[in-house]
């Protein structure tokens, strides 16, 4: 696969925005961020460069199913390499055998005194195209891992929707 880039500055929602603040004041109109995900030779490395935030906070990060939207759950729920056969519309993985840093792509980075933060997410396995992941979502929290909870990282502060272009990964059923 080659490298596959999708960057964007957040604003408030309008039609057609792409990277999208939902709180600019955790999530400054202004900020940046570039997703990169790249085939390796075991799987898929994609790596998070933010810039523009608010210095010293942390923020969960993950690859989320759906573009993003007006309304903030329009980015769907994070992509699983394994789906949760528990989960659904309205009823988020929570279940820490699927929601975990080895089946999902975690990405959660604390803001330097610059405003900047970075984040690498390494998987020994490559995006489905029949359901390739369309954005990245900003959260107010470092992601939680306990039972009943695993996965969440609190409100959902900005989007971005990554670029029509090829989709990455590998067809199913590899």
């Amino acid at each position: 696969m080659p490298r596959h880039e999708f960057e964007g500055t957040f604003k408030r929602w309008r039609a057609g925005a792409t990277a999208i603040t939902y709180q600019p004041e955790l999530v400054p109109q202004g900020a940046r961020a570039t997703v990169t995900a790249e085939k390796t030779g075991a799987g898929v490395r994609v790596e998070l460069l933010a810039t523009g935030l608010i210095p010293g906070r942390a923020y969960g990060a993950h690859v989320h199913t759906s573009p993003c939207g007006k309304d903030p759950a329009a980015a769907g729920p994070h992509y699983q390499h394994r789906l949760d056969p528990a989960a659904g519309p309205g009823r988020p993985s929570v279940d820490p055998a699927y929601a975990n840093p080895r089946n999902e792509v975690w990405l959660d980075l604390t803001a330097d005194r610059n405003g900047v933060g970075r984040s690498v997410s390494a998987q020994d396995w490559m995006f489905d195209l029949k359901r390739a992941p369309w954005s990245l979502v900003l959260h107010a929290e470092h992601t939680h891992t306990g039972p009943g909870e695993a996965g969440t990282a609190g409100a959902r502060l900005a989007c971005l929707t990554r670029d029509a272009l090829t989709p990455y990964g590998e067809p199913a059923g590899r």
